[in-house]
């Protein structure tokens, strides 16, 4: 192995799967690192909701990580099913996932063996960027919100600084000026708590795993998280302008949604009606597939801030966190850590270009007449299975 004689001081301004990830593996090999979150502690704000993890990206990070034992402990392999249903709630695909080598793990699980993993003082919470100026001497210079780098010291300066902080990354305006444009999809997320429990039919209707109900050019989509959580969204074209975040109370918005989906089994709709208060509107966003830039000596991205793309490829965090097990390992392993830089770049664009691609014909195929015809047929094709009847739900409408 070769290694550097002096290592570049890297500042990573992110706190979520890539950033950590990249910190880690860089530590496993004695390379320090500082992590920049803006938010103030961990679990601020929701996490979103489970990721399946798969073998040859996220797995492989975890692996170099030194973090297989501690997800272990964690991944869910039986959630690892998928329904697919009419606007009817009739079940048209049930594939139980048995089979599979893809477990799910909460993401906020996940930030939590990632953070555990790290030294103390490695991840500095509460910082924001504000600016990232270049340097006469090849240097980058982080700015942030407060004014300094850490508790009123001066700026901080790196030689490499990694842009991991997602869709709409404060880094990425210094290689590239592409910013993510609008599909036309909004996700309006919802959640139901102990669903096995207080909400049985609707733990009925989830399954182990994920289900996708589609229809009318729209789908309702939830996932079953651990300890009996549900994460789900309403799914449908629209203008972003379709609700506030603010200033909209949860029964009005649940309304709202509701009647996006007027004419749908009641009891898809339970799903809704019988969920939480708390609702968030998610634009979907995208990166163009390709999107690239010329390397520019002391900065990179990694994950959404390189290349976020729809959620239908679920490729996200695992992309993200297999960009951040290649830098490492390029840099603990090269006597240049420039040139690890540009042949990292290189081999993330063409990955990214792929999955992007892929991610963007199947949000546009879900979400047209054909969608759910469009998802039966690729499901199928990757979960092969005995011919099945439509049949609902017991107890659900027909």
């Amino acid at each position: 192995m070769h290694r550097v004689e002096s290592m570049p001081r890297i500042g990573i301004v992110g706190g979520g799967p890539a950033g950590l990830t990249l910190a880690r593996i860089l530590h496993v090999h004695g390379i320090a690192s500082v992590v920049f979150e803006r938010e103030g502690r961990n679990r601020e704000r929701p996490q979103g909701g489970s990721l399946d993890m798969h073998t040859d990206t996220g797995q492989f990070a975890l692996r170099c990580a030194g973090l297989e034992t501690a997800f272990q402990l964690v991944a869910r392999y039986e959630d690892q099913g998928i329904r697919i249903a009419d606007k009817h709630g009739r079940i048209l695909f049930d594939d139980q996932g048995n089979e599979g080598d893809r477990p799910e793990v909460d993401r906020a699980q996940l930030r939590e063996i990632l953070l555990d993993s790290l030294p103390p003082g490695v991840v500095r919470w509460g910082h924001a960027p504000k600016s990232v100026e270049a340097q006469l001497d090849g240097t980058f210079e982080l700015i942030f919100d407060n004014g300094a780098a850490d508790n009123g010291a001066a700026p901080e300066r790196f030689d490499l600084v990694v842009g991991a902080d997602g869709a709409w990354s404060q880094i990425r305006p210094l290689v590239s000026s592409v910013q993510p444009e609008y599909e036309g999809i909004l996700f309006v997320e919802f959640h139901l708590a102990d669903v096995d429990t207080q909400h049985l039919e609707l733990a009925e209707l989830v399954g182990h795993g994920k289900m996708f109900a589609l229809g009318d050019c729209k789908g309702i989509l939830v996932q079953r998280n651990s300890n009996g959580h549900v994460y789900g969204c309403g799914a449908f074209r629209s203008p972003q302008t379709w609700l506030s975040n603010s200033g909209c109370e949860a029964a009005a918005a649940k309304a709202k949604l509701i009647s996006v989906f007027e004419g749908w089994s009641e009891n898809l709709l339970r799903l809704i009606y019988e969920s939480d208060d708390q609702m968030t509107v998610r634009p979907l966003s995208f990166l163009p597939a390709g999107h690239s830039w010329k390397n520019r000596p002391g900065v990179t991205l990694l994950g959404d801030a390189a290349h976020v793309m729809s959620p239908f490829s679920g490729e996200g965090a695992n992309l993200a966190m297999r960009d951040a097990a290649d830098l490492a390992l390029g840099l603990a392993d090269c006597a240049d850590w420039r040139a690890a830089v540009a042949r990292f770049e290189s081999a993330m664009f063409h990955r990214a270009r792929v999955a992007a691609a892929s991610a963007l014909k199947a949000l546009r195929d879900v979400f047209s007449e054909g969608g759910l015809a469009h998802a039966l047929e690729q499901m199928r094709s990757h979960h092969p299975q005995d011919p099945q009847a439509p049949v609902p739900l017991t107890g659900r409408d027909s």
